[in-house]
This record gives structure tokens, C-alpha cells and sequence, in this order.
């Protein structure tokens, strides 16, 4: 089986972000609904392969199912398209502290300005922050065809990001009761661990969508700071950079390479992370093109 990678070097809107996602996913459902429920009309065509989406945000909040708004469906993720100002955003409790933060237009000069969007979402877990410094991992897979169960997948995205880590060199990559991906202090200091990596996942007929948010500079900590980031009182937030890592010369698709491979060993390994379905033989790079066609 082959893996495609769509990494967009450039900082984007995430609601650009979220329609490639759409469509790559779109893609998948079609093609085990039309083998499913209508075989004999439509014959056997090999299906769409799996793809992980890597991408870097403007600044944007992102609510999980759990803390949408009652205003806001699950089913519509534009509940605020047409919102033209902070006061009409439709916001859940978490959020609401920060509403002088908060803008319905995605600007280029939001960072400079600590601004930030606010996109409601399918994804499991709680309200979480996006943006410039961190690295988002989408993975859009057909879990049955790789025989990965749902609990596997989240812990293979995890393992993913501790293979990174270890990388990098870092130690005390850990996985908790809480969700995603923590770093515990050095031998000898006090301490809690802090989270570097976000998870949260959305599945639907076994199809996989949203992923990972890996912060990977210190820039993204302020606008965690401002929250109770995935409803984790208490919890504290770091990156790459802030246990130790010396990012100047690390770029986005580096990192984004680097766990590409970390899922593919992952999965082809066949281990408690691992599928065990076919292996993925090939990656390779698609374009934004080659998604909107």
C-alpha cells in the first residue's frame, strides 16, 4: 500500500486546512460506500490511499465535540462564516474569557496582533490552540483496510511523536491517562510533565480525520496560556524548543518528514501501535493541486 504526504510549507488559513481534510476524507467514503452498499453497479477499483496532511495554521482556537456550543451543530463546522465581528462569534464557555482576542477573519497579521479565529470541529477532546510554531498532523486513513483499531490508532499517533522526540534527542517523552504527548522534567528537578503534543480524532465508517498538534517553538504557549488548554486544569504546555531542542535550523517539513517515518515503521512494524493489515511499501508527495483537482 502507498502513503501519500501533503505537506503545505506556507502558514494558511485553517479553513483551507479543514477542506483538504474534507475532500481527502470525501474521497474515502465514497469509495467504501460505493463497494458497500452497491457492488454490483459499481466493479471493484482499488481505493484512494491513505494520506497524512502537515500544515501550519494562522492563529485559530479549535473546539472538540465536547465543548461546542449549543448554537453551533455538530454536523457544521461554519456556524460562525458569516459572523463579522468578535461580538457575533457564537463561542463555547471555554473560550469566552478571551472573546477581545478572538476575530472572525483570517489575517496574516493576526500573530503580530495576538489575535486568533475561532473554528468549531468534529474532533473528540476539548478547546486547543493552532498556529504559527507548531506543526499539525492530519491523518486521513481507512483504519479496516489497515487493520488498526480506534484505541491503536490514537496510541500510534502518540508513539509517532515520541519516535520524533527521541530523534531530536529528547528524554522523557511520555503518554499519561490524559490525552497526547508529554515530557517529563529532567532527572533531579520537580516537576509535572508538559504537554508538546495535542491529540484528537474524528472516525467515521473507520475513516480517520484531524490528528496531532506538535508545538515545535515557544510561540504557540501564549495563546495555550490563555486557556484551559483540552480541559486540563493545571497542566502545563512546552515544544520542542522549550525542552531543549535547538530549533533554529529545524523546519516544519523536516519535522513533518521525520514523522511520516515514524508512522510508517510504526504501522509496518505490526506491534501493539502497529497495523496488522498490509504494509505501507511507498511514500510519496502529493501537492495541494492534486487534492482540489
Amino acid at each position: 500500500m502507498r502513503l501519500a504526504h501533503l505537506h503545505i510549507p506556507n502558514i494558511i488559513p485553517f479553513r483551507q486546512a479543514s477542506l483538504l481534510q474534507q475532500i481527502l476524507v470525501s474521497r474515502l467514503l465514497t469509495h467504501k460506500r460505493k463497494q458497500s452498499d452497491s457492488p454490483a453497479l459499481f466493479p471493484p477499483t482499488s481505493a484512494p490511499d491513505p494520506t497524512i496532511l502537515t500544515f501550519t495554521p494562522r492563529p485559530v482556537y479549535t473546539t472538540g465535540r465536547r465543548d461546542l456550543p449549543a448554537s453551533c451543530s455538530p454536523n457544521d463546522e461554519s456556524s460562525n462564516t458569516f459572523a463579522t465581528k468578535a461580538s457575533d462569534l457564537s463561542l463555547p464557555t471555554p473560550l469566552e474569557p478571551i472573546r477581545n482576542i478572538l476575530t472572525p477573519t483570517s489575517s496574516p497579521t493576526n500573530a503580530a496582533q495576538h489575535l486568533a479565529e475561532y473554528y468549531p470541529t468534529l474532533r473528540g477532546g476539548q478547546t486547543t490552540y493552532h498556529g504559527p510554531g507548531q506543526l499539525v498532523i492530519y491523518t486521513i486513513l481507512d483504519l479496516r483496510a489497515l487493520r488498526i483499531g480506534p484505541r491503536c490508532h490514537i496510541r500510534l499517533l502518540e508513539n509517532s511523536v515520541l519516535d520524533v522526540l527521541k530523534g531530536f534527542g529528547v528524554k522523557g517523552g511520555t503518554t499519561t491517562e490524559d490525552p497526547g504527548v508529554w515530557v517529563k522534567p529532567d532527572a533531579g528537578n520537580s516537576g509535572i510533565p508538559r504537554k508538546v503534543a495535542a491529540v484528537g480524532v474524528h472516525l467515521r465508517r473507520f475513516v480517520s480525520s484531524y490528528g496531532v498538534g506538535f508545538c515545535i517553538t515557544e510561540e504557540p504557549l501564549w495563546y495555550l496560556r490563555q486557556i484551559v488548554a483540552c480541559g486540563l486544569e493545571g497542566k502545563e504546555s512546552t515544544s520542542l524548543e522549550g525542552v531543549g531542542v535547538n530549533v533554529g535550523d529545524v523546519t516544519m517539513e523536516e519535522v513533518s518528514t521525520r514523522f511520516v517515518q515514524a508512522f510508517v515503521d510504526r504501522v509496518n512494524s505490526g506491534g501493539p501501535s502497529g497495523g496488522q493489515g498490509p504494509r505501507l511499501d511507498e511514500v510519496y508527495r502529493i501537492q495541494e493541486d492534486d487534492v482540489l483537482g
